[in-house]
């Protein structure tokens, strides 16, 4: 770990990012006349409460430069930034066209890029990247020998056993970089990971280049004031992961595919494709019966196995394909036994939970379902699953605050001609009123015969449709979206302390 002035502004000077250097002498592009310039800086930070003697502090998005006074007080070095803060600290400042690109550009130089160390494995897609990222890191990693890396928007594992909660599906291009320095001196040697479409609209993974990428799928989502202001701006941001791999596997059948293929074609990048029941794909998974509790792998025509998933659900499988793929696409032997069966007993907590209720006949199925998409197909699987038994179906739903606008009547229009009843609640409101969100969802209801309640406090709700159920003859599904065993709400701008969906459920129906 070895940058210094002189070795920043050489490396944002190739990416053409520095404007200039910025000291009390004056402006120059000659780092090498800056006093002190060799000296290697002891940190590199975004965050001012962070700084100690000998930082580099990169001031990123909406920065207020009377943060910097606390920041010369703790010995900070030297600044990155896009606008001259000489005002504010007599340090020398890097002025640069990007703030997230720099500091993307300097996380890798500080930490000797430990990307050229792992098998870098990116997967993107509107639904499933969590589940794939899962997936693919339990086959590389039973197959590697424990030596696989994972960063979810669930849980973040640079030593291939201890997993711990994430803050973002992908993270901030620092923490990513040096938790990739983490899992290079743990001895990992491959990194799975998420990658966001806002990853590449704020520019976290600058400078990342995968050696595998994973494209599953694309439909409306993420189309807000504070995400991306179109769906063209939404898929040009995940289509900027095919440009930056080195293969690509892509969903066959997804909604643009010809458009994916031809980005594909023209940065060279060879394609692998999955998908259901389809021979034509490179990996497939069919159906062995009819109720589609087990399914038969295939790699290029020739089956590896068969495979009973404990997260039940075409879409699950589909996410086993996509992994069976991008491990093989890695250079695994996914003929190996052990590579399917390493799927066979893994469940992601809030993720296609399962409950039955020991009080009467209630299933109880907890999911991060929270678009269109992701909620018909869930309500696939019921339908395929249980439809013969005709049950009384209730969901249990919000929406998030202040993005993500189109969900609300996305989930609406999933639901309302194939339930029964919907229960409206609190989910990560944001800033947003849980009375407004509650209430427009609502007004997208159109089916008369729908029983529509509203119960704000989700913990109650929880308890209300549980309680519903048992009073209720017959064989009751009650689906509870959106938070899965997340443990808190983000309401009013506040984390605030939650039970969880799975929690609840497990613990009303014990």
């Amino acid at each position: 770990m070895s940058l210094t002035l002189q070795s920043a502004a050489h490396d944002l000077l190739a990416e053409k990012l520095l404007h200039e250097i910025i000291t009390t002498d004056g402006w120059t592009l000659d780092a090498a006349s800056v006093a002190d310039s060799d000296t290697p800086f002891s940190a590199i930070t975004y965050d001012t409460r962070k700084v100690t003697p000998g930082s580099l502090l990169v001031c990123k998005g909406n920065f207020d430069p009377k943060y910097l006074a606390k920041a010369n007080e703790l010995g900070m070095a030297a600044y990155v930034a896009t606008q001259d803060y000489s005002d504010y600290t007599d340090v020398p400042g890097l002025i640069v066209d990007d703030d997230k690109k720099a500091l993307s550009v300097l996380a890798l130089a500080f930490y000797d890029h430990p990307d050229r160390e792992l098998e870098l494995i990116g997967i993107t897609g509107t639904k499933g990247k969590t589940t794939t990222a899962y997936y693919t890191h339990a086959i590389i990693n039973e197959m590697s020998g424990n030596t696989t890396a994972l960063f979810s928007s669930v849980d973040n594992c640079v030593d291939g056993v201890h997993y711990v909660e994430s803050d973002l599906t992908t993270p901030e291009s620092l923490d990513a970089v040096r938790m990739m320095r983490e899992a290079v001196d743990n001895g990992m040697k491959y990194l799975v990971m998420e990658v966001s479409s806002q990853a590449y609209k704020v520019n976290r993974v600058y400078d990342f280049h995968f050696n595998v990428a994973a494209f599953l799928n694309i439909s409306p989502d993420h189309v807000s004031p504070i995400e991306h202001p179109t769906l063209e701006d939404y898929l040009w941001c995940k289509r900027q992961i095919i440009r930056n791999t080195d293969m690509l596997v892509l969903g066959a059948h997804s909604h643009h595919e010809d458009l994916l293929l031809q980005d594909a074609a023209l940065h060279n990048v060879p394609v692998s494709t999955f998908a259901l029941d389809d021979s034509a794909a490179n990996v497939t998974a069919k159906p062995v019966d009819d109720q589609h509790t087990s399914f038969e792998f295939f790699v290029d025509g020739a089956s590896i196995g068969t495979l009973s998933l404990a997260m039940q659900g075409d879409f699950n499988y589909a996410n086993a394909a996509a992994a069976v793929a991008i491990a093989r696409d890695a250079g695994i032997d996914v003929t190996d036994p052990r590579a399917l069966q390493s799927l066979s007993d893994l469940r992601i907590s809030g993720r296609m939970e399962e409950m039955r209720d020991a009080h009467s006949n209630t299933l109880a199925i907890v999911d991060y379902a929270h678009n269109y998409a992701s909620l018909k197909a869930l309500l696939d699987f019921v339908d395929q699953r249980y439809g013969d038994q005709h049950p009384y179906i209730t969901l249990l739903t919000g929406s998030a605050g202040n993005k993500a606008y189109d969900r609300r009547s996305g989930i609406i229009e999933a639901a309302q001609n194939r339930v029964n009843e919907i229960i409206l609640t609190l989910e990560d409101t944001d800033t947003e009123p849980v009375e407004q969100i509650c209430a427009q969802m609502a007004s997208y209801v159109t089916n008369p015969n729908l029983d529509v309640q509203t119960i704000y406090d989700r913990t109650e709700a929880v308890n209300h449709l549980v309680e519903e159920a048992r009073a209720r003859d017959g064989f009751n599904i009650v689906l509870l979206i959106g938070k899965g065993d997340e443990r808190w709400i983000k309401n009013r701008n506040i984390h605030t302390p939650y039970e969880g969906d799975s929690q609840i459920i497990s613990r009303m129906f014990a």
